[in-house]
């Protein structure tokens, strides 16, 4: 199974200087019989919040800390100005967190419409994308939306169209900043006014949402040398005297990078599984690898790489109290191309797999999977993933495998996917084949043509709690 290599690296990270609260001390004026103050000398610093949605990474909110209480029933959006972005709430609060509703605190969090174009931290490797979308997207935090043009390669990944390299470029992520105006007096709870400044703040910290609960690290197989960065969530009430299931997620290959936050901000594959929701339900370790190429992704076959991935997961089972009966793979494209390597390299390891927008060229192979558990969603508009998950089922049948079909509206919300995916469960079967009706897969703002129904799949598929909450239930006997 021949996949085009991708450019490694990330190119076009930067960071922007970050400039902390003004001088403190700004000269107090009276109006109207009320102490005023300037604004910048009662800042102390300014984090700028992200959160993962299914098109990637976006700059959300933006906490500034005061010198003291501020007065909650006082602010209003029209209270700040942050350049290039649309100001959507505003509100006090006793941390540096986003909230339901505001409460008199040090903090003043304005939030941010995730549409703006400059709410944009990541962008993923596919020539001709559309970096935004006029359809909303749910967050990992809380899931899906866009990118793309061009045709897609025998193995389910984007490749061609314009601007050489096969259609591929290097996925980029920008290092979250803001700029921030108090344009309107701010009230403390003491009754003190900081007056309008039009001294801009930078924020200085940055807050990423899941993204920073996990760890990064690196293995290396001891037989063969080869090393393997990866990012590793671990329960945040880990117990060791506790047995936890494990789910490996594996990315597409234009998210292919040596940068390993990469595969943390493309979209919710990695991360969904680590929102305080899904913990809340699921408590679980999420293992993601940061793949530099096809060589060590191992959507070839390459056995040397899947031995390597394998390994990853033997050395963390062995290190942390993982139930080896629950482990799960999931991956996207190129993702599912390895999760199904593996599944008929290794058809012991996991308990269940996820396969979105992916496929296997040689039927033959796959034929192992007809005794595992198998739920897999692509979308009718892909050109090369529809066909090619639709051949793997249809083997898959033929060696006896019982398995529940379906086609579904691609643009529900995860609420409205919710009975659908009930409907099927309640079947029991073994396999489910899921296919995005053609027409309903891409975003408004993009094109109707197979990368984006390709790309848009996993920007659905990710949402949909049902499946996940399928995946927990299969266990090895």
């Amino acid at each position: 199974m021949k996949r085009r290599s991708l450019l490694a690296g990330i190119v076009g990270a930067t960071a922007v200087p970050a400039v902390a609260g003004c001088s403190s001390g700004a000269a107090r004026t009276s109006v109207a019989g009320v102490q005023l103050a300037a604004s910048s000398g009662h800042i102390v610093a300014g984090t700028a919040i992200t959160e993962v949605f299914g098109d990637g990474q976006k700059l959300t909110a933006v906490a500034l800390e005061y010198d003291t209480e501020i007065d909650a029933s006082k602010l209003s959006p029209a209270t700040f100005k942050v350049t290039d972005r649309t100001v959507t709430n505003v509100y006090a609060n006793t941390a540096a967190a986003t909230a339901g509703h505001g409460t008199n605190g040090r903090y003043v969090i304005i939030e941010l419409s995730p549409l703006d174009e400059a709410a944009r931290l990541y962008e993923d490797g596919f020539s001709g994308s559309s970096s935004s979308s006029q359809q909303p997207s749910a967050s990992a935090s809380a899931s899906a939306s866009p990118s793309s043009s061009a045709t897609v390669s025998p193995s389910g990944s984007p490749s061609g169209g314009p601007g050489g390299g096969g259609g591929m470029k290097s996925p980029t992520l920008k290092t979250a900043s803001a700029e921030v105006t108090q344009v309107g007096t701010v009230t403390t709870t003491g009754g003190d006014a900081y007056a309008a400044n039009s001294t801009a703040i930078t924020t200085s910290k940055v807050d990423n949402l899941i993204v920073d609960d996990f760890q990064q690290l690196k293995y290396t197989d001891a037989d063969t040398g080869r090393s393997l960065q990866y990012n590793l969530f671990v329960p945040k009430n880990y117990d060791k005297s506790k047995s936890y299931p494990l789910v490996l997620f594996m990315h597409d290959g234009g998210t292919a990078s040596t940068n390993p936050l990469i595969t943390l901000t493309q979209g919710l594959g990695a991360v969904i599984w680590a929102s305080p929701s899904e913990q809340a339900k699921h408590e679980c370790f999420v293992l993601a690898p940061q793949f530099t190429g096809e060589d060590d992704e191992g959507s070839d076959g390459n056995a040397p790489a899947l031995k390597t991935i394998k390994g990853l997961i033997d050395s963390l089972a062995g290190k942390y109290s993982i139930d080896r009966k629950r482990l799960y793979t999931t991956g996207q494209s190129g993702g599912t191309i390895t999760s199904i390597a593996l599944d008929f390299t290794y058809p012991g390891l996991f308990a269940a797999s996820f396969l979105v927008a992916g496929q296997w060229d040689d039927l033959s192979q796959v034929k192992p999977l007809a005794k595992q558990k198998i739920w897999a969603v692509v979308s009718q508009g892909d050109e090369q993933a529809y066909p090619g998950m639709t051949g793997i089922m249809d083997t898959l049948e033929k060696e006896g495998a019982k398995i529940s079909r379906a086609v579904w509206d691609g643009q529900l919300t995860p609420g409205e996917f919710a009975p659908h995916a009930a409907q099927m469960r309640a079947k029991k079967t073994p396999v489910n084949f899921v296919a995005l009706k053609k027409g309903t897969v891409v975003w408004p703002g993009l094109t109707e043509n197979s990368v984006d129904n390709h790309v848009c799949t996993w920007r659905a598929a990710y949402t949909i709690e049902g499946i996940r909450d399928w995946l927990f239930e299969q266990k090895k006997k």
